[in-house]
């Protein structure tokens, strides 16, 4: 059980506190609801490249690379990250050193300088990141999938955005997109591991009581109607295809998710799944072949990614799909359910041993369902799922109008070639 507290700044500025025995770490996280699907178009990139910012200068460390010094002084872990409906700073400090974490963070949140100059240095790094991922096919094809699965809509564009949309970002931008998301109402603050309550809620009170008021923002609600298979195929100088196929599920408020990510454990969640014995150790297909469950706000999909052989992308291909098939037309064996709950009941025991995945853990609840649920909860319902629900979630999911497939590789890509793999996937109708 994780042992929490909630309580919240004048200010609206909601924190949570979860202390617990047993480490010497102690971990900051400050949590803002806003990510690459609250933008617009020409703005593309801008959440990615705000959080770049905030560590290029404030008022009381108005040189780039002061925060970082001053963090590696004290051999703090610490790093930023933006997705598509959050972006986070955090920092992992030894207990003592934990006032330096709250100055930090709140400090490069509540006094960033976003100058010019640094604006137009930092520019280049993130055209280096674009590029360095351009690079990482493996990567890179999540992003044609989502692309393809979401279209042309803020959740299915590039987190990062593109060099032309960065390009183009000015200062003003910057302090517009600030000034509206980074507000008390669409932000939270957490402190885990060792901690005292009383005393870091005090401190947390004073640095972060400088947060403007303010409430948080929507966002635009995806909405697409598929009626057959899609397929991306990019060509490049390879060796080997990158593949990639989406089911679309459902969001992170529908509790048929928990059903969903059970089938992905037993597609392709560990080294025993179905995908890995047959794709990896039967037919030596590839070396890295898994599956998993994604959920947003609004949309979700079981996802499976492989790397195969060139001239296998469409043998590999047809074997997922049959696999996947067999599934839905098949279920589950009772021993593979069991394995599987097993499997996560383990995994989220791990998941909890250090101060950073609890403070991430109770972040990303109280954030999207405003409350926290305790893992014990969570297990609850997974331990009620039987074979059938299994089964009737992967009769309702597995249809050709819901698959999605996308590929990186030096592998053919015309009309022609798509409508074959558009063919192999409607193998999944029954």
């Amino acid at each position: 059980m994780i042992n929490f507290e909630k309580r919240k700044l004048p200010n609206g500025l909601r924190v949570i506190l979860a202390p617990f025995a047993g480490t010497e770490a102690a971990t900051l996280l400050a949590l803002i609801k806003t990510g690459s699907r609250n933008e617009t178009k020409r703005i593309s990139g801008i959440s990615h490249f705000l959080e770049h910012m905030f560590f290029k200068g404030t008022k009381s460390r108005p040189e780039a690379g002061m925060v970082h010094k001053e963090l590696d002084r004290i051999g703090a872990d610490h790093n930023a990250f933006t997705s598509k409906e959050t972006t986070g700073f955090w920092v992992k400090t030894a207990g003592k050193d934990f006032n330096v974490a709250i100055d930090i963070v709140s400090e490069i949140l509540t006094e960033p300088l976003f100058k010019e100059e640094e604006m137009d240095k930092e520019k280049k790094v993130i055209f280096q990141e674009i590029d360095m991922y351009e690079d990482m096919p493996s990567r890179k094809v999540h992003d044609v999938l989502e692309r393809l699965l979401y279209g042309d809509n803020p959740v299915g564009w590039n987190i990062a955005g593109g060099k032309d949309t960065v390009a183009k970002i000015s200062r003003n931008d910057l302090l517009k997109y600030e000034k509206e998301n980074y507000v008390a109402g669409n932000m939270l603050v957490v402190a885990a591991g060792n901690i005292n309550k009383n005393e870091i809620f005090e401190k947390i009170k004073k640095e972060f009581g400088g947060v403007r008021r303010g409430a948080a923002k929507s966002f635009k609600k995806f909405r697409m109607v598929q009626k057959e298979p899609t397929v991306d195929i990019v060509n490049k100088k390879t060796d080997q295809a990158h593949l990639t196929m989406a089911i679309r599920g459902y969001d992170m408020r529908d509790d048929k998710k928990y059903a969903l990510n059970l089938l992905s454990v037993i597609l392709g969640g560990n080294i025993s799944s179905r995908l890995f014995n047959e794709i990896r150790e039967k037919m030596g297909l590839a070396y890295y072949v898994y599956a998993w469950g994604d959920q947003y706000q609004d949309c979700g999909y079981l996802g499976i990614a492989a790397g195969v052989p060139n001239e296998e992308l469409q043998n590999a291909t047809g074997r997922i799909v049959s696999i996947i098939k067999d599934i839905k037309d098949n279920g589950v064996s009772e021993d593979e359910l069991k394995d599987a709950k097993s499997y996560l009941r383990g995994q989220m025991s791990l998941k909890f041993e250090g101060s950073e995945e609890i403070a991430s853990f109770v972040a990303g609840q109280e954030m999207f369902y405003n409350r926290i649920k305790q893992p014990h909860d969570i297990l609850r319902k997974i331990e009620k799922l039987t074979a059938k629900n299994l089964s009737d979630v992967a009769k309702e999911i597995f249809t050709p109008e819901r698959i999605n497939m996308a590929a990186i590789g030096n592998v053919k890509n015309s009309d022609k070639d798509r409508d074959v793999y558009k063919k192999i996937l409607k193998n999944i109708k029954s």
